[in-house]
């Protein structure tokens, strides 16, 4: 018995200590692998969230569906012209596994055909894209140009002919033949998975997708000297404020040097208010849109109650209210983690910007 089985030993503790949200969720997920999990709604939903990232290299993109869209899938026009124009295609469908030269040859006769019959100019750039992206024999194929079109051509009879339209088998001969043999194949290109990713990580609905929090913010530099335009209202609404309490008019900034613990009251107000300023910049293009309002909400419902209390002057609403704001607590909300008491403060001032919170009757 000895000789054939042993004891199987304990598997060595891990050197590092758990966190709560790897208890909880257990290791995270790449998303490489990730991807292939998804089901075709899946990949569809991952694939709309990615040609989002593709808007800024475009005039316009736009995915095309139904039964007639002449093997266009995803596609960017670089100008108004359309397909009539310059534009890149990218062939998004769901797959099981790789892309093979199989699953390819229809794709590329479409394009081929529709070209040559008129209904576009052919694209700039033709990229398939799937969750485990291109096979190793079609990759040498799209990395070959002269290769890719002798396997094309030769394939054609019956991996082509009868699948490019349901009205007409499609045979390569006559002016059609010649189409394809001057055409350039170096358009067909694969794009890995990997390379998906990481234009996907460049949108605010990555961090929803895969996860892994949001990247450590920058340091928030002291306000400006001089007040911005966007600064107004929340300014002229804390000089109103102190107004009321000293019980003489404050007009502007300089007017506060006279009572030193406003002025200072007032900077640390600024302080505040471009601290979260900073945080809507620092999440606007990392979470998805409507993120940061939230937090406002958040905000605002936690401190409403207390604006609307009863205080001896405006003075004492503002600091009864920031000080409500500082312990409304964030932890259920995706930002809250990145809201420190100074952006829990400066979205006081935010709010009073957009006439949502009022310090003065």
């Amino acid at each position: 018995m000895a000789d054939y089985f042993a004891e199987i030993a304990s598997p060595p503790s891990s050197s590092t200590m758990l966190s709560p949200a790897h208890v909880q969720s257990g290791p995270p997920i790449e998303p490489l692998v990730r991807i292939v999990t998804y089901d075709p709604s899946q990949w569809e939903a991952f694939v709309d969230e990615w040609v989002s990232s593709l808007k800024t290299k475009y005039e316009k993109v736009l995915r095309y569906t139904g039964a007639n869209d002449h093997g266009i899938d995803v596609a960017g026009f670089a100008d108004k012209n359309y397909l009539q124009g310059i534009w890149d295609n990218y062939q998004c469908k769901h797959y099981r596994d790789a892309i093979t030269p199989g699953t390819a040859w229809p794709e590329v006769g479409k394009m081929l055909w529709y070209s040559f019959c008129g209904v576009f100019t052919p694209p700039r750039a033709y990229y398939f894209v799937a969750p485990r992206g291109t096979g190793t024999t079609l990759t040498q194929y799209l990395t070959n140009a002269s290769a890719l079109k002798a396997a094309l051509i030769e394939a054609w009879p019956k991996a082509v002919a009868n699948k490019i339209t349901a009205t007409q088998l499609v045979t390569l001969d006559g002016k059609f033949a010649e189409y394809v043999d001057a055409f350039d194949f170096s358009i067909f290109q694969p794009m890995s998975p990997r390379e998906v990713i990481e234009q996907h990580r460049a949108t605010p609905y990555f961090i929803t997708r895969f996860g892994g929090g949001l990247p450590p913010r920058p340091v928030v530099g002291a306000p400006p000297t001089d007040l911005g335009t966007h600064e107004s209202v929340y300014v002229a609404r804390l000089l109103a404020a102190y107004s009321e309490h000293i019980k003489a008019e404050v007009p502007d900034v300089a007017g506060l040097k006279a009572w030193k613990p406003l002025e200072d009251h007032f900077k640390r107000q600024r302080e505040c208010y471009f601290h979260a300023e900073a945080l809507r910049i620092f999440v606007r293009d990392k979470v998805e849109p409507g993120a940061f309002e939230g937090l406002q909400d958040e905000i605002y419902h936690g401190v409403a109650d207390t604006a609307d209390g009863d205080h001896a002057d405006g003075f004492e609403r503002v600091k009864a209210v920031t000080q409500a704001a500082q312990n409304v607590p964030l932890d259920a909300h995706p930002l809250g983690a990145s809201a420190l008491v100074k952006d829990k403060r400066g979205i006081c001032h935010q709010l009073a910007n957009e006439d949502r919170l009022r310090w003065t009757k």
